[in-house]
């Protein structure tokens, strides 16, 4: 029955958007769906290590330490305003074809996605509060904390694949040499936004 619970919630937690999805949308709309689910990929990695980090008390040493804390914020931020400054230049000089997803291309976007979910603080501080709720009374803490974090993975990416699908099976109007330049110019600014407002919020 706490699976069944849990799993709804990470439904209902998966489908607000945030930096994950702008990310996983930005690569999409850039480099096709391979990079999209390149950038899922490599985010739900960092979404894994933060729910094992929650399962063996790791994360508590983030959570206790301002220092840390606010490190990986600015951290977190200048990646997001870094990517958002790509994507305003690029939208600027004209947005990419799709074609140009390439193997490299989908590394990169790997990479983005697992970057960015662990530069970013409020994932970890999400896992410690999120994941425990779900833990029943004389269960093996550690071993149930990673079942959970198993599921959240599992659910993110089927969340994930059918927004990537969708976006994809729009693929001719979003292609479009004046509309892909304003989405890149949309997705900039949304990622200079959540970079901004990760900077200047507290815990």
């Amino acid at each position: 029955m706490y699976l069944l619970a849990f799993a709804g919630a990470c439904v209902l937690v998966a489908m607000v958007p945030g930096v994950s999805t702008a990310i996983i949308l930005r690569q999409t709309l850039r480099a096709g769906r391979g990079s999209g689910l390149a950038a899922t990929l490599g985010n739900e990695t960092g979404i894994l290590l933060w729910g094992l980090a929650a399962a063996f008390g790791l994360s508590a040493l983030l959570v206790a330490s301002q220092l840390a804390y606010d490190v990986m914020r600015v951290a977190g931020a200048v990646v997001l305003v870094v990517m958002g400054a790509q994507s305003l230049w690029q939208a600027r000089k004209g947005a990419p074809a799709p074609e140009v997803a390439t193997a490299p291309g989908r590394r990169g976007s790997y990479l983005a996605g697992v970057g960015t979910c662990l530069a970013n603080p409020k994932a970890a501080v999400f896992a410690m509060s999120f994941l425990p709720q779900f833990v029943p009374a004389g269960q093996n803490v550690p071993v149930t904390l990673v079942t959970l974090a198993v599921v959240w993975v599992l659910i993110d990416l089927l969340w994930y694949t059918l927004l990537i699908w969708t976006v994809a099976k729009a693929k001719e109007w979003l292609g479009r040499p004046a509309v892909r330049r304003r989405l890149e110019q949309i997705s900039g600014v949304v990622l200079i936004g959540l970079g901004v407002r990760l900077v200047v919020e507290s815990r």
